[in-house]
C-alpha cells in the first residue's frame, strides 16, 4: 500500500493491560510512538490499566504513565458501524482509528483477546490474528503443532494447576520419572520469563510449580539444555522474511525477567556467530514456525542451539515482541537493513494489507426467497 501523504493515518498505540508484563509494555509503546513518522501518522496513546480500565491520552511517549493516571475513560465498541473508541463521559466525542498498534505483552493482549475485539470492530491492527495470537501464547499448543510439523522442540511435560493442587506427589513423581534435573518450570501462557524457575533438585520443584501456578492454569516443565540462545525476527504476511539471527548471552544463570529488564550485563550479539549453513537453517526454521502457527505481521522466533552437538530446537515464538531500546526484534531488523522507522511503516502496511484481505471474505450467504427457495415456507 502507498500511504497517502496528504492525510496522516491515525494510529492507536495500545499498551499496558492486565498482565505481568504491564511495565514492559509501557517501554515498548513509548519506543513505537517515538518511531512513528510524524509526517505520516498521528499517534494516539491508548492505555489499559492493571484493573482493565481503558484510557486515551494526548502527548509524547514520555507521558505514557500519565495516560494511565489521568487519561480520559473510554471503551472499545465491537460495533463496526460505530466509532471505535467511545468516551464514557458525554462531554467528549468518539474517535475512529485507521489502524491499531497493540504493544501489549502477555495475557489479555498477546493471546487473541484484544485481537478478537479488534476483529469484531473491523479495525486494522498490527500483528497476528486471533488464532495465531492464541496459539503463539500457549507454549504447550505451539509445541504440539511444531512437533507435528517436524520442527524440533525441547522435551516437555504439561501440568495443569488443578491436578498439581489435587495430586502433588503423583505430579512430582511423573516429572522426576521423565526428566533428570535441572528442569525449567514456567507458566504455559506468559512471556518475559514471568513465573519461570530453573529447578536444580527435588527440593526446588514444589516451590517452582507453586510460583508458576500463580500466573497460569497450565504449566510447562521442560528439560534444561546446555545451549546458546538464538533469536530471529520475522516480518510479513503471506511471504514472511527472516532477519539475521542474534544471540543472547545472559549474565545470570539464565535469561530471566531480572536479566531482561532490571539489570545490565546481558550481551546481545548481532549478528550471532554462526556458520552460513547454521544461519540459513535457523532462518528457514523461523519462517516455517511462523507459517505453522498461522502468524502474520511480526514475530520473534527463539531457538536453542546445543553447545555440544549443535542440535537446534525451537524454544518459543513471541507474536508481540518487545520494542524497547534493548529489544532484539527491531535491532535484528536494523542489522538486516531496515531501520526502526521503516520497520514501523512496514508493520502498519502489513496490517492494512491483511485487513483488506480479510474484507474480501464472505461471512454470510444470500439465500433465495420465494417459491422453491431456501426461505420458502
Amino acid at each position: 500500500m502507498t500511504l497517502d501523504k496528504k492525510k496522516r493515518l491515525r494510529v492507536g498505540v495500545l499498551f499496558g493491560g492486565r498482565s505481568g508484563e504491564h511495565e514492559v509494555s509501557l517501554a515498548s509503546a513509548a519506543s513505537v510512538i517515538r518511531g512513528l513518522d510524524p509526517d505520516k501518522y498521528e499517534p494516539v496513546p491508548i492505555g489499559i490499566t492493571k484493573d482493565g480500565h481503558w484510557l486515551v491520552g494526548e502527548g509524547a511517549a514520555k507521558l505514557l504513565p500519565d495516560v494511565l493516571k489521568n487519561g480520559r475513560r473510554v471503551m472499545l465498541t465491537a460495533d463496526p458501524t460505530e466509532a471505535a473508541i467511545v468516551p464514557l463521559d458525554r462531554g467528549a466525542g468518539a474517535q475512529r482509528f485507521d489502524v491499531i498498534f497493540p504493544v501489549m505483552h502477555g495475557t489479555f493482549g498477546e493471546d487473541g483477546t484484544i485481537q478478537g475485539m479488534l476483529e469484531l470492530a473491523e479495525i486494522p491492527f498490527v500483528g497476528a490474528g486471533v488464532l495465531g495470537s492464541a496459539i503463539g501464547m500457549d507454549k504447550d499448543v505451539s509445541k504440539r503443532l511444531c512437533e507435528a510439523a517436524g520442527i524440533p522442540v525441547v522435551a516437555w511435560l504439561t501440568v495443569f494447576r488443578w491436578r498439581w493442587e489435587k495430586e502433588p506427589a503423583a505430579v512430582e513423581a511423573e516429572i522426576e520419572a521423565e526428566f533428570e534435573y535441572p528442569v525449567f518450570v514456567k507458566p504455559a501462557t506468559l512471556g518475559s520469563s514471568v513465573g519461570m524457575t530453573k529447578v536444580h533438585n527435588s527440593a526446588e520443584l514444589a516451590p517452582a510449580l507453586n510460583l508458576a501456578c500463580e500466573f497460569g492454569m497450565k504449566i510447562l516443565v521442560e528439560k534444561a539444555v546446555s545451549a546458546r540462545e538464538i533469536e530471529v525476527s520475522v516480518l510479513g504476511n503471506h511471504e514472511p522474511q527472516a532477519s539475521v539471527p542474534g544471540e543472547i548471552i545472559p549474565h545470570r544463570e539464565f535469561y530471566d525477567y531480572t536479566a531482561k529488564y532490571l539489570e545490565d550485563g546481558t550481551q546481545l550479539l548481532i549478528p550471532a556467530d554462526l556458520k552460513p549453513a547454521q544461519m540459513k537453517k535457523i532462518q528457514a526454521m523461523a519462517v516455517e514456525a511462523f507459517r505453522t502457527l498461522e502468524l502474520s505481521g511480526m514475530a520473534r522466533v527463539d531457538f536453542f542451539l546445543e553447545k555440544k552437538g549443535g542440535k537446534l530446537f525451537l524454544n518459543e515464538v513471541n507474536t508481540i515482541p518487545g520494542f524497547t531500546s534493548i529489544s532484539m526484534y527491531p535491532k535484528l531488523w536494523e542489522a538486516s537493513g531496515i531501520s526502526f522507522r521503516e520497520l514501523i511503516d512496514k508493520l502498519i502496511d502489513l496490517a492494512l494489507e491483511m485487513h483488506r484481505e480479510k474484507a474480501r471474505t464472505k461471512y454470510a450467504i444470500e439465500l433465495p426467497e420465494g417459491p422453491g427457495g431456501a426461505l420458502a415456507g
